[in-house]
């Protein structure tokens, strides 16, 4: 969630902390700051609680940064402690030695607080982050700062990614356990970050920190791993385009990334659609047989595990299970599971803790994300990328579509290669997503039109109900998602035939009610039951609905949609009302207020 940067660079170290800060807006955060070394060889902390900018307005005004070449940088989104600058990062130790930022969260950082207090230690903030930098200095006085960090982080538990800047030599050390960061070295200077975005522009290519590790940040890094040397982790290219953290001719990232999505189709089917018309892409993945399959997320990415789920039960009568991933520790695998785990950083602490209360089932883990090298890809028995590209808005768009298209494609393999799928049968299943990319460009088209009229008549309604059937009921959760987390309205989600047994009280006078349709002649009766009672209905469909959104194709001959995927498409219609309607109610829709792109605490 929150975001790091440090670097040793060859130009003021101020102006890429800065900028780099500015590319992890996405993730969330209440508050920014940076530490460096100043000309006089002190540390110079410039900490607010407004945005990236305007810390870039403090550090130009600075002129002790201007020649700073070793520095660290932090945007936080709050866990511990108030909103404020003192609890704002960098966090430093008594004597302004030691400057730390932190992501993650120290879980016995009470009992280590009270400890260095006995001590004689001076805390200053209420964050559990401040107690490293104040271990750091215990142990500085008889040890190196790669070995005071290496003792520091066995004191520790809970999850960590820091950095430590030494301001005598000017030394940093990373560190990383259940938490990202990844370290890159070029013509530039050396980096570290939490995601290779905040750097791409200055790097080709990067190194992970796995857990465990300490790392100098130096021309030639020392490499540690629970105390013992190593190589330095695999060269991994950097892919992150130029144009990925860039609005071009849109207002925000948002709606770019809506728009985006046929192309993200076709990206994801390029990618696995050929292997998956047969057994080829379910052997690559080298996962044992399974006889059930259980889905893990959190948020989007585990609406886009209950959509797959639905295709293998639909279409190869495989038993499913969801779980949320925050309330692994209740559930119950069978014999002959695959465990099916989504996330689209592949580092959400609750997938991963998720995974840890599931691991004794045994279960095979096949992750679908967008970072193959993540946490989730490495811990998983076989990883999918999902191809969706950078994804900037901090609720999820194209990420839900890239997963869900992922999944159909390894879903129609596996169950060719299990024989409950004919050859065939797969044959015309990925012909079917082959018009994807062209039915989510019919649905783009059809919503921009449609949706904008619809909006002014729902900007005073206090609450939202939105309604499904069958393979529809999860777009429809989707859709009540994405409309509460960017309007900060409620929005309540149901199956359709749910409505009478309790929802149906919600519904009065002028509530508006979205309706994902299915093609499911029952439809017609929970539609006529809202607007007895005055509930103002606007539905999702073909040509004859509000949003015609679904089954359009330039193919006269073409099937209306891909009913054994669910109306799919309707997602880009259900994601441009929630955006428009917060656009019209003043809402940031790229930063929602209490949200965080990359969730790394439980």
């Amino acid at each position: 969630m929150c975001g790091i940067v440090a670097g040793r660079t060859v130009r003021p170290v101020g102006t890429y902390l800065v900028e780099a800060l500015g590319r992890l807006e996405y993730r969330g955060y209440d508050s920014a700051g940076i530490a460096t070394v100043d000309d006089a060889e002190q540390l110079l902390t410039i900490k607010t609680v407004d945005r990236v900018d305007d810390l870039g307005r403090q550090v130009a005004l600075e002129p002790r940064l201007w020649r700073a070449t070793h520095g660290i940088g932090h945007t936080r989104w709050a866990t511990h402690g108030a909103v404020s600058v003192r609890n704002a990062h960098p966090h430093t130790d008594c004597h302004g030695r030691i400057a730390i930022v932190h992501n993650g969260v120290v879980a016995n950082a009470d009992a280590l607080r009270a400890e260095l207090v006995a001590g004689g230690h001076l805390l200053t903030s209420d964050v559990d982050s401040e107690v490293i930098a104040h271990l750091v200095e215990t142990h500085l006085a008889r040890h190196d700062l790669h070995t005071s960090v290496e003792l520091t982080v066995n004191r520790l538990e809970g999850s960590w990614a820091i950095v430590v800047l030494d301001v005598r030599t000017g030394g940093l050390v990373a560190a990383a356990h259940q938490s990202p960061l990844v370290m890159a070295r070029s013509s530039h200077g050396d980096f570290v970050a939490s995601d290779i975005s905040a750097i791409a522009d200055w790097v080709d290519e990067f190194r992970v920190l796995e857990d465990g590790d300490v790392v100098q940040v130096s021309p030639v890094a020392r490499w540690r791993r629970r105390g013992v040397p190593v190589l330095a982790s695999e060269l991994r290219p950097c892919t992150v385009q130029p144009g990925d953290l860039s609005l071009g001719r849109y207002p925000d990232f948002m709606s770019k990334e809506i728009d985006e999505q046929p192309a993200v189709a076709e990206r994801v089917l390029d990618a696995w659609a050929t292997g998956a018309s047969g057994p080829d892409l379910w052997r690559s993945l080298a996962l044992p047989p399974f006889r059930r399959v259980a889905v893990l997320g959190c948020g989007t990415s585990l609406n886009a595990g209950r959509a797959i789920a639905g295709i293998l039960g639909r279409v190869g009568n495989v038993p499913h299970q969801e779980i949320i991933a925050s309330e692994a520790s209740d559930a119950v695998l069978e014999p002959g599971t695959l465990l099916i785990a989504l996330s689209q950083s592949g580092e959400t602490a609750d997938v991963l803790r998720g995974l840890d209360a599931l691991e004794p089932a045994g279960a095979s883990v096949l992750a679908i994300t967008n970072n193959e090298h993540s946490a989730l890809g490495r811990r998983a028995d076989a990883v999918m990328a999902c191809h969706a590209g950078t994804e900037v808005g901090v609720a999820a768009s194209k990420t839900f579509t890239a997963q869900l298209l992922t999944g159909a494609c390894v879903a129609v393999s596996a169950l060719v290669a299990h024989g409950r799928l004919d050859p065939f049968d797969a044959q015309r299943l990925t012909s079917d997503l082959k018009r994807v990319p062209e039915l989510l460009s019919q649905a783009l088209a059809a919503s921009r039109r449609s949706v904008p009229p619809l909006v002014d008549g729902m900007t005073e309604a206090r609450g939202f109900v939105f309604l499904g059937r069958g393979a529809a009921t999860v777009f429809a959760d989707e859709g009540a998602l994405k409309l509460k987390e960017l309007t900060y309205r409620w929005a309540e989600s149901y199956p359709a035939g749910e409505l009478k047994h309790g929802p149906l009280a919600l519904v009065e006078e002028g509530t508006p009610v979205i309706v994902v349709g299915d093609q499911d002649d029952r439809l017609a009766a929970s539609i006529a039951e809202v607007r007895a009672r005055g509930g103002l209905v606007t539905q999702i469909g073909g040509p004859a609905a509000d949003i015609p959104a679904l089954g359009h194709s330039t193919d006269p001959y073409a099937v209306a949609g891909l009913p054994w995927c669910g109306p799919l498409e309707s997602v880009v219609a259900l994601q441009t009302l929630a955006r428009e309607l917060a656009v019209a109610l003043g809402r940031d829709v790229d930063k929602p207020r209490n949200l965080a792109k990359s969730v790394t605490v439980e």
